[in-house]
């Protein structure tokens, strides 16, 4: 009997982690982070992650960036998802790293999909998301006994065609119900947020801005809701950005933070 030919084994599929990397702050990846980021041979970077975060990597691991920021140019998502099961078919153990929490805002639902469709094992990482990072800065909470029963997070940009948020319809829901309102990527929509909020929103109604959270460049601002467009043009704030609105906000002076006067309607301060 002739031997049967010999072939070679089939390059096993690798695996995709979709990890958080936080608001910035290096200290706060979790531990399962940095393990995923240690374990892994190719990493695609988004563009507000930290660099310190990489010192976990494996020095034999391959640094792609993918940068991704609202306002800028972008690498395109249908790029970035066709490399992750490219690679993750050639075997790698892919991480894609992104800033604060990937199930936040992150476009994981599309790229679960993605890799899914492409039968490939997916994994997801948890993030401290932006808006806890911003909030911890202030030593306030984002729910109160008394003055918020929930929170809505929200984005204030758009995909290309499509109509948005209904602010109006959001605000009349966040007073009814008590609920704080968390917006990301909302500066260069924060006039039309403002106008459309004040239709079910007192103008007082405390707004707290907080630019870089947790980093040291961390910029904040507490201000009124009919202010807030006002603030972001007088304090040169600019992206990445989250606006938190809500009387929530109120519970800093009473919480011995000593603000009271800051939220003032009309008043603004840089903190």
């Amino acid at each position: 009997m002739k031997n049967k030919p010999h072939k070679p084994p089939a390059t096993a599929v690798g695996q995709v982690s979709l990890v958080g990397a936080g608001p910035g702050d290096p200290d706060l990846l979790t531990l399962k982070a940095v393990k995923a980021i240690a374990a892994a041979t190719v990493i695609l970077v988004d563009d507000l992650v930290n660099e310190a975060v990489l010192a976990h990597a494996s020095p034999s691991a391959r640094i792609v960036y993918v940068g991704k920021r609202g306002g800028c140019a972008s690498t395109p998502q249908a790029f970035i998802e066709k490399l992750m099961v490219s690679e993750a078919h050639k075997g790698e153990n892919v991480v894609r790293l992104k800033g604060g929490d990937p199930l936040v805002f992150g476009r994981s639902g599309e790229e679960i999909e993605a890799l899914q469709q492409a039968g490939i094992e997916v994994h997801v990482v948890n993030g401290i998301t932006a808006a806890l990072g911003a909030l911890a800065s202030l030593n306030t909470a984002l729910t109160h006994r008394d003055h918020a029963h929930g929170v809505l997070m929200v984005t204030g940009h758009a995909k290309p065609g499509d109509p948005g948020t209904d602010w109006r319809a959001l605000a009349h829901t966040a007073r009814q119900a008590k609920l704080t309102l968390v917006v990301y990527m909302g500066v260069a929509a924060a006039q039309r947020i403002q106008d459309e909020l004040l239709h079910g929103l007192a103008a007082d109604t405390p707004v707290a801005i907080v630019q870089d959270a947790t980093l040291p460049s961390q910029r904040r601002a507490l201000c009124t809701l009919d202010c807030l467009h006002q603030t972001l043009t007088e304090q040169r704030m600019a992206s990445p950005c989250v606006l938190v609105i809500g009387d929530v906000l109120r519970g800093l002076a009473s919480l011995g933070q000593a603000q009271e006067a800051v939220l003032a309607r009309g008043q603004i301060r840089a903190m």
